[in-house]
């Protein structure tokens, strides 16, 4: 039978009893007070985090609103009750039940009540943000099932929705009557988080104040979180200028990508005294995918022995020892550095099960065994892997004529890479590349554009190449469709960039989501990783098992590091302020 607990986990117990006393990476007697200040590059013009149009600041969803239920960073996928005292499902997960806290409040005092629960399911699922549209098609019910009681029954088998559920953002109802929730606008929105909107000035600097009303405060889930009185982000044209505001102190905190950069620059006076500390902070969490992204809406890269030309003329080996003085490793699949990895080799048992239906259709090497060409880290160009890519786009009907690439009718190869500007360790990355392209007839064009061209660009999908980057955690769910479902092909928003029309990928992420253990989901997600890294939609470049933060001397953070390491509810949600 079904009964009332405190936390879900998507497989087996939440590791935290009933009676814990706060999240095992907070300090529960960490200080309240002061202020942590971050530089963003870029800028905003809406207040609107939850619908398309519009840029937003970053921070907003994370320190104003709440949701049903909260997450652990120190396990792969747990939930604790936030908005709601207790979480309710069956066996199968075929419903899941929601019971508020009736001491839930908004901050201006207003209780949280079931109808705005159910207005904000029903509002962000069908005119919000793309990305809500997908759970929101998989519920076939959703009723009030008591005072301070909600109940979502599903139309799909998919273990995962039960967690899901408890994980979108409540508004206020009321705020919003006469309003168009889909229009972009400046106005604060009402939530029932720790912090409430105190200052800001678009595209300049948005400040938060910690509510001392907030209702939430004593919760053993928020213990040792949310100590800061004030989170600032202050917004600058780039990543440089970010930097220098940082050694002039005009921020307290700043994220170094770079690991040469890491140990070359960070001599400057406020380092050499003390005031600022260089922390490094381990995670276990997949390497996720970042690089240069081919969009296959453009015919020129929907071969795949052309986006395999472009891999194999892409000598990471030299950029990375160029770039980082060879220390960082390169990401070889989607979920490197962690247990959902593919092995490179030739797939077996579970997995090779779940792909062979679909082995007419997959490109080679997705259950044979693919692995990354490795270049020559001393020689920007490596001419035997600039031939192999030579052969490729020959095979595909591309070849030399007068020093270009050209096809059978004389049109060249050409394609635009896009980038935000400011980026420069992305035009760094592009730089380089573009030379070795050269030599095989390629000469692209880079465009550099300001983050809100940038933003609307790549949500109407108009590049054919573009810097990409897309976090991945140890609990793949639903997301994944989002991130490589056929809807994203057509519809705007989605973070299928490449244009991705793959079955094989979303029977995949229906097995996984659908899986009932540990191993059918680890295998799920092996043959997920095997279609998304052979399909050769991304060039990828390096991750890191650190996050590289320099900070003032008077911010700090627990001794306990969470599995996730610095992942959103880590900084600043832990940290504190000390004089």
């Amino acid at each position: 039978m079904a009964e009332p607990q405190h936390g879900i986990a998507m497989y087996g117990r939440p590791a935290l009893p009933p009676d814990f006393v706060s999240l095992p990476y907070a300090n529960p007697d960490a200080p309240k007070g002061g202020r942590i200040v971050f530089g963003e590059p870029g800028g905003f013009d809406s207040l609107n985090p939850y619908i398309l149009k519009g840029s937003s600041p970053w921070g907003l969803g994370i320190h104003t609103m709440e949701t049903l239920m909260g997450r652990s960073i120190d396990e792969p996928f747990t939930l604790y009750g936030l908005l709601a005292e207790s979480v309710e499902t069956d066996d199968a997960r075929s419903w899941v039940e929601f019971t508020l806290r009736p001491e839930a409040r908004f901050s201006d005092g207003s209780p949280v009540t079931i109808e705005d629960v159910m207005w904000s399911y029903e509002t962000l699922g069908t005119v919000g943000h793309p990305r809500y549209r997908g759970t929101w098609d998989k519920v076939a019910r959703m009723e009030q099932t008591g005072p301070r009681s909600v109940r979502f029954t599903f139309n799909t088998e998919d273990r995962e929705l039960a967690l899901l559920m408890g994980m979108r953002p409540i508004l206020k109802k009321a705020q919003w009557d006469g309003k168009d929730f889909a229009e972009s606008s400046l106005e604060v929105p009402v939530g029932s988080g720790p912090y409430t909107v105190d200052k800001f000035e678009p595209g300049r600097f948005i400040s938060f104040k910690r509510n001392p009303d907030y209702w939430g405060k004593d919760l053993a889930f928020n213990k040792g979180q949310n100590n800061f009185d004030e989170i600032r982000y202050d917004y600058f044209g780039d990543g440089d200028v970010i930097f220098q505001a940082f050694t002039a102190g005009e921020t307290t905190s700043f994220r170094e990508s770079n690991a040469a950069k890491w140990l070359s620059r960070y001599d400057f006076p406020a380092v050499q005294s003390g005031e600022i500390i260089k922390a490094e902070i381990a995670n276990q969490r997949p390497s996720g995918i970042t690089g240069l992204v081919m969009n296959t809406r453009n015919p020129v890269f929907a071969d795949w022995r052309v986006r395999q030309a472009m891999i194999q003329a892409f000598n990471f080996e030299f950029i990375n020892q160029t770039l980082n003085g060879g220390t960082e490793p390169r990401i070889t699949s989607y979920f490197s550095n962690s247990v959902l990895g593919m092995d490179h080799g030739p797939a077996s048992g579970k997995e090779a099960e779940l792909l062979t239906p679909f082995a007419a259709d997959l490109p080679p090497g997705t259950i044979d065994g693919y692995t990354l060409p490795v270049g020559d880290a001393s020689n920007a160009i490596d001419r035997a892997n600039l031939r192999k890519a030579t052969a490729l786009l020959q095979e595909a009907g591309w070849t030399v004529q007068d020093g270009i690439l050209k096809n059978a009718e004389g049109d060249p190869f050409t394609f635009e890479i896009l980038l935000a500007s400011g980026a420069s360790d992305s035009q760094a990355v592009v730089d380089i590349y573009i030379e070795a392209l050269k030599t095989i007839g390629i000469v692209p064009t880079v465009t550099s554009v300001d983050s809100a061209q940038y933003k609307e660009r790549t949500n109407a999908y108009q590049f054919d190449m573009a810097w990409y980057l897309r976090s991945l955690s140890l609990s793949p769910g639903n997301e994944q469709l989002l991130y490589w479902g056929a809807k994203g092909v057509t519809e705007p928003g989605t973070r299928n960039w490449m244009g991705m029309n793959s079955p094989a990928a979303e029977a995949m992420i229906a097995a996984m989501v659908g899986s009932r253990s540990q191993e059918d989901f680890i295998a799920a997600t092996h043959a997920l990783d095997r279609v998304l890294t052979a399909g050769r939609y991304v060039i990828p470049v390096w991750y890191s098992n650190v996050s590289r933060l320099a900070h003032s001397a008077h911010l700090h953070y627990p001794e306990r590091i969470p599995l996730y390491g610095d992942w959103p509810g880590f900084q600043p949600e832990v940290w504190w302020y000390e004089d």
